[in-house]
């Protein structure tokens, strides 16, 4: 019975660590995390792990003894009391209630449908891989404090403090035409612009016009939970699209369809980008068939290489797209700014089913972003953090290249502010990240229908470039963990080289694997200890090393892949394969194995 758990601690809080702490530990007992019996962890090991003094944790245990949630068992430590449950009323919050009715024939299937969303404290979590949740230091603080002090003047208080009926602010309007919207190559007039509460509001608002019961809306498979849970509550039938690498599949599916919904820039959850051939084909067969193509353009101003390519909108036959986006990633928790751009008439039909709920967005906000745009912040905004979200997630490739090479996969071209990942199909995406939540590690399991087993995805809008490695590195460990094989070095003692022998094995050797991006690296092993690598189909990535032997183990270090660090590890030659192993006994990675003398060809290459 395991009882690692992550504890985020406030450490500006009110409450004492302690206090937090102690509540931690009751809630995890009270709800079951802890069961009856269980270990509770070291107080030198949990003080270690959560940064705090040991007495910290030891008053903590202390107070939890005391209210009968763990007892002590001489030499043995502390476990949990089989009476902990019926403690856990005060301390821990969980006092029993009266059972409510069942609510569940009032609810409506969709509201029932919509996906987890991120744990509301995610910022506390040392490694937040994380999509969409933004490390406030991406934040352009002194732009937007300019903004607001440009709003805050008397001429512009009639604006935002009187209000404008069910109309937008019009300066926002403007600076939308003028200055967003030409990005994705949209030209638009005023009456085609309606500003939204972020893009989920534009789809809502589309999908409540042309989406009704009896009616066919096709959808991407795989999917956005959150544009599936949408349409499940117009009532109409719902076809799921097969995607590709490419995205959106167009063919004969689509025709039966009065509304087709579309993430060319940046699908989700894979990041594919669709081509400027396959954008022209689906407007096409939208026209042919009468259907409206409504088009979320959640990464247009986002990172990556579909900032090269038109929004649908932009091309010809844009007319039938309603297009829905909203401003940068990073100023989407805090404003919550989007537009809808479409036909004046699509536009006038929007604002007042918009007005049935909650009227156009504040107008105070409107303002300051109009302002925001106007004085260039915006440009500077898109500048600044789009190259900080690609450095990061060039780290991340990076290190998942580094830590998980032989365990999992990417899309290279894939776009956005977020990776996918694939892994073999018996990973448990759902207790693997059940279990990096536990060590403070945040990453989404992928389990809508269409998406493969085995895939997750890791964003970098919410974590600092200096926690990626080591947070990859711990998750690795869980992987590992899950996947490994392992090794008892007593018993395969004889199959371990060491010295003179090793060094024969490895002097003249090839090593062939695959990157991340599932390209063929060859790994050259020189008798002099020159390590030579080449990477890619036509070996355009190349490092050099060198090699040596210490002992049991084999050393190398390369002048630049894998940090620039030196390695070393027990090998264990098995046929044509060789495993890493480390002091443990794990295997951390493996390759295929050219003996010197034999020449590689591609074919030994192990998929």
């Amino acid at each position: 019975m395991r009882t690692d758990l992550f504890i985020p601690l406030a450490r500006g809080s009110d409450e004492t660590l302690q206090e937090q702490i102690r509540r931690a530990i009751a809630r995890a007992i009270a709800s079951g995390e802890w069961q009856a019996g269980a270990r509770a962890p070291g107080s030198r090991a949990l003080a270690e792990r959560l940064g705090v003094s040991r007495n910290t944790v030891l008053l903590a245990y202390q107070h939890l003894t005391a209210d009968g949630f763990l007892m002590p068992r001489e030499r043995s430590g502390l476990f949990v009391s089989p009476e902990a449950r019926a403690a856990a009323g005060g301390v821990a919050g969980a006092a029993a209630v009266a059972a409510p009715p069942d609510w569940t024939p009032a609810l409506r299937r969709s509201a029932a449908a919509a996906p987890a969303r991120t744990p509301p404290d995610w910022a506390r979590y040392p490694y937040a891989f994380v999509d969409g949740l933004i490390d406030p230091a991406l934040f352009p603080a002194a732009d937007w404090r300019e903004a607001l002090r440009r709003t805050l003047a008397p001429r512009d208080q009639a604006v935002w403090a009187g209000g404008l009926g069910d109309a937008d602010d019009p300066l926002l309007v403007e600076e939308l035409a003028l200055r967003v919207l030409p990005r994705r190559g949209i030209h638009a007039r005023p009456d085609e612009i309606l500003v939204t509460l972020g893009a989920r509001q534009g789809l809502d608002l589309a999908l409540a016009l042309f989406a009704e019961p009896g009616v066919t809306i096709a959808l991407e498979s795989p999917g956005d939970p959150q544009a599936l849970a949408i349409a499940g509550r117009t009532g109409a039938r719902v076809w799921r699209q097969p995607c590709d690498t490419l995205g959106l599949t167009v063919d004969d599916g689509l025709k039966g369809a009065a509304a087709i919904l579309v993430r060319p820039g940046c699908h989700y959850p894979t990041g594919a980008i669709m081509p400027l051939r396959r954008r022209q084909t689906l407007i096409d067969l939208a026209g042919e068939t009468g259907a409206v193509v409504v088009e979320e353009d959640a990464a247009g101003d986002s990172i990556g290489p579909q900032t090269a390519l038109p929004a649908l909108r932009a091309l010809t036959g844009g007319g039938r797209v309603v297009h829905v986006a909203e401003l940068s990633c990073v100023l989407s928790p805090a404003l919550r700014l989007g537009y809808m751009v479409a036909d004046p008439r699509i536009i006038a039909a929007a604002r007042r089913l918009r007005g049935l709920a909650v009227d156009q967005p504040p107008l105070l906000a409107q303002r300051a972003a109009a302002y925001f745009i106007g004085g260039g912040g915006y440009a500077r905004t898109l500048t600044v953090t789009g190259r900080a979200l690609d450095r990061r997630r060039e780290a991340l490739v990076e290190a998942l290249n580094h830590y998980l090479q032989r365990w999992v996969e990417i899309d290279p071209s894939a776009g956005g502010s977020s990776v996918w990942v694939r892994g073999p199909a018996g990973l448990d995406v759902s207790a693997l990240a059940e279990a990096a939540q536990r060590r403070g590690i945040l990453i989404a399991p992928e389990e809508n229908d269409g998406a493969p087993g085995g895939a997750f995805r890791m964003g970098v809008t919410g974590i600092p470039l200096d926690r990626i490695r080591p947070g990859v590195a711990a998750l690795a460990g869980l992987v590992r963990e899950r996947l490994s094989p392992s090794f008892d070095t007593r018993t395969i003692a004889p199959s371990l080289l060491s010295g003179e022998r090793l060094r024969g094995a490895m002097a003249g050797a090839h090593l062939l694997c695959r990157t991340i991006t599932g390209e063929p690296c060859t790994i050259e092993l020189r008798a002099d200890g020159v390590m030579v690598g080449r990477s890619g189909y036509a070996n355009e990535d190349r490092d050099e090393g060198r090699w040596w032997i210490d002992g049991d183990l084999w050393r190398r270090q390369w002048r630049t892949w894998a940090y620039g660090e030196a390695c070393g590890y027990r090998p264990l030659i098995q046929g044509d394969r060789v495993q890493w192993l480390d002091e443990a006994g794990v295997a951390v990675d493996w390759a295929v194995y050219v003996a010197p003398g034999d020449r590689p060809e591609a074919a030994d290459l192990a998929p």
